[in-house]
Formats: C-alpha cells, sequence, structure tokens
C-alpha cells in the first residue's frame, strides 16, 4: 500500500483493514499506536499511554532512544542482509561480546526466542546422539512454563489451551513440578537429554525459580548426564537487576537461550553456549537465513553495552524495588500477591486481571496479564520513580472501580 494512502486513513479504516487481511490470531483494543517517546506510546487519535508492556519485555530502551535510532541509521546505511553464507564483522563482534558479558564460548543466532529454544532443543540431542546415547531424548520442562509456540517449544509449554489442537507435538517431552527438586529428581533421568527452566517464569505468573532449585537442578544434571539450558528470553538482559537472572544464584548453565530485549526492538534469538556443547555442531548441522544480520547485530550491541553497565542495572534494581514497594502500599482487597525481580513484577489479584487491563486504556496505561490473575509489569528499563508514582494513583483508581462492583 502506498505510504500516503496510509497516512490518510483513520483508526476505524485501520482496524477494518486489519481485520479483513490479518489471520485473526490476536485480540486488540480498539486503538492504533503510530508513535513513542520514552515510557509513552500515542495512538492515530493523541492519547497517551504509559507503557508497562514494553513490547512483552523487548522496548527495553522505550521509545526514541537518541543512541538507538543513531546505531540503527548507521546499520540501515550499511549492509542490510548477506546470509550466513558469509563472514560480517557485527555477528562477530556481538558473539564476542555476548561471550565476555557471560559464561558462554560460543552464540549461535537465530531471530526469535522460539527459533532459539528450537535450536537448544537440538544441540542437546546432538550431544546426546554424538556420545552414542541414542535413547538420551527427552527433555524436561515446568510446570507453568512458556518456552514458545513452534511445535518442538511448545511441546514444553504445559498449557493445554496452547497444546491441545496442535497434537501431536515433540516426543519425550516430560513435565516435572516447578520449584520442587523431589519432582526433578524424578523426572530427570539418563534419558533426558536436557533441562530447560525459566529463572524467572514469564508467562507463567512471574515465580522466580529458588536458588536451592536452580543449584539442585545443576547437581541433578550433572550426575545424571543432561543439559541445563536456562531460558532468559523474557528474564534475562537487565530484566531482574543483573545481567542475566541466574547470576543471583550463582548457578552456570550448558545453555542459554536469548531473544527479547536483546536489539532493542528488533528481532532477534541467540543461544549462549560452552565449547564443550558447540563442539557438537558442524557445517550443515543446523542454520537460519536471517539470523545473526548485519543491520540486528549492530543494534544488539549497542543495547548489549548500554545495558551491561553497572549504573544501568542499579537504576533497574532501584526502580524496581520501589515499583514493588508502591505496589504493595495499595490498599484494596483484591491484590493476593506481589512478587518478582527487578522490573519483572507480577501483581496477583483475587479475580481476574482482564478488566483492569481493559479499564488501563481508559487512564492511558498499557497493562498485559500473566495467566488470568496476574498483572505483568515489564516495562522498559528506562522507567523511572515518577513513572511507579503514576502508574499506582491509576492502578489503585481502577482496582478501587473494580471492588466496588463487586
Amino acid at each position: 500500500m502506498d505510504a500516503a494512502v496510509e497516512r490518510t486513513m483513520n483508526t476505524e479504516q485501520i482496524i477494518g483493514l486489519e481485520n479483513e487481511h490479518v489471520v485473526q490470531s490476536y485480540k486488540r483494543p480498539p486503538f492504533v499506536l503510530v508513535r513513542g517517546e520514552g515510557m509513552t506510546l500515542y495512538d492515530a487519535d493523541g492519547k497517551g499511554y504509559a507503557d508497562w508492556v514494553a513490547g512483552i519485555a523487548v522496548n527495553a530502551l522505550g521509545y526514541g532512544d537518541p543512541g538507538l535510532i543513531a546505531v540503527i541509521q548507521r546499520a540501515a546505511a550499511g549492509l542490510i542482509h548477506t546470509s550466513n553464507l558469509y563472514y560480517t564483522a557485527p555477528q562477530a563482534e556481538l558473539a564476542a561480546l555476548l561471550c565476555e558479558k557471560s559464561f558462554a564460548d560460543r552464540v549461535f543466532f537465530a531471530n526469535s526466542g522460539t527459533e532459539a529454544n528450537e535450536g537448544a532443543i537440538k544441540l542437546a540431542r546432538k550431544v546426546a546422539f554424538d556420545r552414542g546415547e541414542t535413547e538420551r531424548t527427552g527433555i524436561v520442562s515446568f510446570s507453568h512454563a512458556f518456552h514458545g509456540r513452534t511445535m518442538g517449544s511448545l511441546a514444553l509449554t504445559p498449557k493445554e489451551a496452547y497444546q491441545a489442537p496442535f497434537r501431536p507435538l515433540m516426543p519425550n517431552a516430560v513435565l516435572a513440578e516447578f520449584n520442587d527438586l523431589d519432582s526433578a529428581a524424578v523426572h530427570i533421568t539418563e534419558k533426558t537429554a536436557a533441562v530447560f527452566i525459566e529463572p524467572v517464569q514469564g508467562e507463567g505468573g512471574i515465580h522466580a525459580a529458588s536458588d536451592d532449585f536452580l543449584r539442585g537442578l545443576r547437581q541433578l544434571c550433572d550426575e545424571r548426564g543432561a543439559l541445563l539450558v536456562f531460558d532468559e528470553i523474557q528474564c534475562g538482559m537487565g530484566r531482574t537487576g543483573t545481567l542475566w537472572a541466574h547470576e543471583q544464584a550463582g548457578v552456570t548453565p550448558d545453555i542459554m537461550t536469548l531473544a527479547k530485549p536483546l536489539a532493542g526492538g528488533l528481532p532477534i534469538g541467540a543461544i549462549l553456549t560452552t565449547e564443550a556443547v558447540a563442539s557438537h555442531i558442524h557445517a550443515g548441522d543446523h542454520g537460519t537465513t536471517f539470523g545473526g544480520g548485519p543491520l540486528v547485530t549492530s543494534v544488539a550491541r549497542y543495547v548489549v553495552e548500554r545495558i551491561s553497565q553497572p549504573e544501568f542495572l542499579a537504576d533497574v534494581q532501584e526502580t524496581g524495588a520501589y515499583l514493588r514497594e508502591r505496589l504493595q502500599e495499595i490498599n484494596s482487597p483484591l491484590i493476593a500477591d506481589v512478587r518478582g525481580r527487578g522490573l519483572m513484577i507480577g501483581l496477583e489479584l483475587t479475580v481476574d486481571v482482564a478488566p483492569a487491563i481493559q479499564m488501563g486504556y481508559d487512564h492511558g496505561l498499557l497493562m498485559v496479564n500473566a495467566g488470568p490473575r496476574v498483572i505483568r509489569f515489564v516495562p522498559p528499563l528506562v522507567a523511572h520513580k515518577a513513572d511507579v508514582d503514576s502508574l499506582v494513583n491509576k492502578l489503585t483508581a481502577i482496582l478501587a472501580e473494580m471492588g466496588a462492583a463487586q
């Protein structure tokens, strides 16, 4: 469609066009977002919304960040795509930076979180295959996990509504109880290739794995010959106040998957791994056309360098602690719990949160759920205490109105 034509369309026309031509797999509110600045998004009618969703924990630097815009412009003036048939400097530089900032020796780049998890499944099974352990194909995940929606990662995402229409899924997916070492010990066996876990669960309701649980998983994997995979697609890259969520437990995985915030809003996924695992992958074993392209890896390098600064992470910790404190101060009988780490906080209610999210639009708030009774706060990591105060004031009014209607 001609850009000039698109600019003349009003909200109703744009929504009508989408409803007619786009596969209807999403439920969207009745406005059209057109621009953003800092923590605020604006719709086609000029209304502003404080964004506590950040593109689902993606837009870590918010909107209109001058440094991010500048690096995108510079990268766009160079190579945008070459494929992985050829060397490019940005991919090599980003891989080196990620290794420097983590436990990893090597990186494989993909385009999304679910692709990163699919690749991690393949890595784990290839390691077992090379060892001659052809029956070691099991992949363990945990209750309330979310690892993606493609056929392998979907098998590790134990939500009936997601899985039921698409069975049969990947075989040998095994489900254990989250934060229950006894359950893990039963299900991690000599047939387990890998154990997948989110150090802090996102869509499952903002539940943090205890330090003891992560340490216990490391010990079980070592004893039983399985690989430990940390899915930090949502909880990684500074979201919990440290660069990697697992740092807080002092546990090192064999593989870590990343995606959402890594390139500031551009699509990217990454598999970080040790040399011991990476040495099992040879030319032709795995691949991607677009993964690790020069434009997106140029941008991701800027994002990693920015977020990994100690002062940036300290601000996330401080603002996150303030957010949790202020949410706990809200005097509402509808609040059951406040939990999370850094700027990854869940507000659990005693009722369905859908009305609160809907009412938030009228108050100029963008919020997202994590299950039917949890509001998930995953804002840009540049949120300030003043943003928290504004959120809490509006949320207090919303909960009061909901309570009065009970």
